[in-house]
């Protein structure tokens, strides 16, 4: 590349914002032509683009989790195909926590070299959650579905049905899988599309170095952010709890701030005999989302916000897991590493982090077959409260931090499976008091009308999500059927059982005496608007409120 060609700041604030349009512009056009319901009404997929070495350029405001099976997908396929092998028209698909770069296997992803006058100058990728893999074991990775490492689908733009065959016949639902692949095809075509556009207008070599410099300048907002936290070192402890283990865990986190450098340093147990393990670069993920939403919201999501940032955790461990361990449900602990930051910054920067949210990532998945032997699985992670901020009340009823993933609106889920949704509320009193008060849990009541099984994850179970400065801790989850504790394996469902679920709610910020009258009254309001919606009451409400 020519590196004495000069780049002026506005071009590349103009490229960097083509390529965040860029980026959305393929999530829409995932969702929109996507068939399951976790992605075209979930939205539980995201889209980015990488330069031309692997290394994150632009990815769109989707899942941060997801982030974690963008890391290692491109230097994956860099190290199994010689670049010299790579042609345009390639499609690469691959799921591996271990030889493919992801974090679990649901998370499907596809990466399509583009090339721009016989050259390579970046890569489009996306990932979408196929939910398919269900009533499924967990003690180590071979059981929780196909493992795909980079392979080709598609060699110069045709298809290789042998690789897309085999990928099919170990799903359940082969069609909504092929439909999904097919949107999240069309997704990277636009993404080359629109990049090969783009370098026909400003350049090629433009392009490549207004990536660097859009790189650059992260790094450069990343560290000025860390020089304003005072040195030192920042420790926080959490409990973790699940349905997949009885008791609770401590996971813990030292934060080292030196300079405009930051350190992060996780003390976990040993990995563990089910899903609840977390690959190293999904722990990456969750760290780097974590301290960017802190420090500053604002710096692009590239790669060079993580150049100033180190993380470690013990190999072998829960939040740094090794060969065969089972992931599937690795973002239930991810969750906890962002409390945990959050946690512990919070000593640093005073008035500025939030208390805890939900701190979960709280799913139901339903799994059965039709009359003609069809299967069918459904699945929906259910949002809480979110945590009380320095300056306002946290958010009800939402998913935070890795997830961000939409509900399942109840006219297209009781259309498309056999259940019925008989209550979707908030929670009184399951949000933490404050001066501003926690966001509140949900409440999610399902009837099987067929005969069918459910495997509930969630956490929260014996521990609450805390508050801050004073701020009360929140409600925490639970889970039955009709009316017993849900245990943690895969539970049979007959005809007419009904299954609860609570989320949590978010902790409070401030000391709860201090709550001015005017956020009282409208505490108030919010509590009978949830009461009459628990009564199907809301009718008359709103006529009473006219």
């Amino acid at each position: 590349m020519n590196t004495t060609l000069s780049i002026d700041p506005i071009t590349v604030e103009v490229v960097g914002s083509a390529l965040a349009s860029i980026t959305e512009e393929m999530g829409e056009a995932l969702v929109r032509s996507s068939y399951s319901t976790n992605i075209k009404e979930r939205r539980d997929c995201s889209t980015a683009i990488f330069d031309r070495s692997g290394n994150t350029l632009c990815q769109a405001e989707h899942i941060p989790m997801h982030l974690g099976s963008f890391l290692e997908t491109v230097p994956h396929i860099m190290k199994r195909f010689p670049l010299a092998d790579i042609r345009p028209g390639d499609v690469f698909i691959g799921n591996d926590a271990y030889e493919g770069g992801g974090t679990h296997l649901p998370d499907i992803v596809l990466a399509e070299p583009v090339f721009f006058e016989d050259q390579l100058i970046a890569w489009a990728i996306n990932t979408a959650h196929h939910a398919d893999f269900a009533d499924r074991g967990h003690a180590h990775i071979y059981q929780e579905g196909l493992r795909i490492p980079p392979v080709r689908l598609y060699r110069e733009g045709v298809l290789q049905k042998d690789v897309q065959e085999l990928i099919l016949l170990n799903c359940q639902v082969p069609h909504e899988r092929l439909s999904d692949l097919r949107a999240q095809m069309a997704a990277n075509r636009v993404g080359v599309q629109r990049l090969q556009a783009l370098c026909g207008k400003y350049g090629t070599e433009r392009i490549l170095r207004a990536g660097e410099a859009l790189q650059d300048y992260a790094e450069r907002k990343m560290r000025a952010g860390i020089a304003a936290i005072p040195d030192g070192t920042y420790r926080f402890t959490d409990r973790f709890d699940s349905l997949h283990f009885e008791g609770s865990l401590d996971l813990s986190v030292a934060i080292t701030i030196k300079g405009d450098s930051m350190h992060l340093a996780f003390d976990a147990p040993p990995q563990m005999r089910n899903a609840l393990n977390v690959i190293y670069t999904g722990l990456l993920a969750t760290c780097y989302y974590a301290v960017k939403a802190i420090i500053d919201p604002t710096i692009l999501p590239n790669a060079g916000l993580a150049r100033p940032i180190s993380v470690e955790a013990p190999k072998g461990s829960l939040l740094n897991c090794e060969h065969p361990a089972a992931v599937n449900s690795r973002l239930s602990a991810c969750q906890r590493v962002s409390d945990m930051i959050y946690g512990a910054l919070a000593q640093a920067l005073p008035n500025k982090v939030m208390a805890a949210g939900n701190g979960c990532c709280a799913a139901a998945v339903f799994s059965g077959s039709t009359d003609n032997g069809e299967l069918w699985v459904y699945l929906e992670t259910i949002g809480g409260g979110g945590g009380a901020r320095p300056t306002a009340d946290g958010l009800s009823g939402i998913h935070v931090h890795l997830t961000n993933t939409s509900n399942l609106p109840v006219e297209a889920l009781e259309q498309e499976y056999p259940l019925t949704l008989l209550r979707y509320e908030l929670v009184n009193d399951s949000a933490g008091a404050g001066t501003w008060r926690g966001g509140m849990g949900l409440r999610r009541v399902y009837r099987a009308e067929r005969a069918c099984q459910i495997n509930v994850e969630t956490s929260r179970l014996g521990s609450q999500p805390w508050g801050l400065e004073g701020g009360g801790a929140a409600q925490g989850s639970s889970c039955s059927v009709n009316g017993a504790p849900l245990a943690g394996k895969t539970t049979p469902l007959k005809r007419g059982d009904i299954v609860e679920i609570l989320t949590p709610g978010g902790g409070g910020y401030g000391p709860p005496q201090a709550r001015k009258p005017e956020d009282l009254r409208r505490d108030l309001v919010e509590q009978r608007i949830s009461d009459a919606f628990a009564r199907r009451e809301y009718g008359e409400l709103a006529l009473q409120t006219q």
